[in-house]
């Protein structure tokens, strides 16, 4: 079962500009296992919209996540730079920490940075 966690990819964003981003764990229904992902896209207008195609996705896979947190990432890929900072008004503000943890495993040649700032 645990396999079912590695077809889940680590982070997936926008390729470009500043955007909302949430903080999901995946879990296998019934078990331990789980793993912290992240999913952030211009294309949604409040977290919960991110989180509304996340779920069903991990649901057809067999898994259950749940929201851990919310923020937005500014991407600008021409000068490798991430960053991250923020939080949800409805789930409340992510571990960045463990955000920039993420973005690191797959960002490898970025400069990432995060902060409380609200802006």
């Amino acid at each position: 079962m645990a396999d079912l966690l590695h077809k889940v990819t680590d982070v997936e964003i926008d390729p470009d500009g500043k955007f909302k981003y949430i903080l999901v764990r995946v879990k296998v229904k019934n078990g331990t296992d789980h793993k912290d992902i992240v999913r952030g896209t211009k294309s949604a207008e409040y977290h919960n919209h991110i989180f509304e195609k996340v779920n069903p996705a991990m649901e057809a896979l067999g898994l259950e996540c749940s929201c851990l947190g919310g923020g937005k990432i500014e991407h600008n890929s021409k000068e490798k730079k991430l960053r991250v900072f923020g939080e949800s008004t409805g789930y409340g503000k992510a571990d960045h920490a463990v955000t920039v943890e993420k973005l690191k495993l797959v960002f490898k040649d970025y400069e990432i940075t995060w902060s409380d700032d609200k802006k």
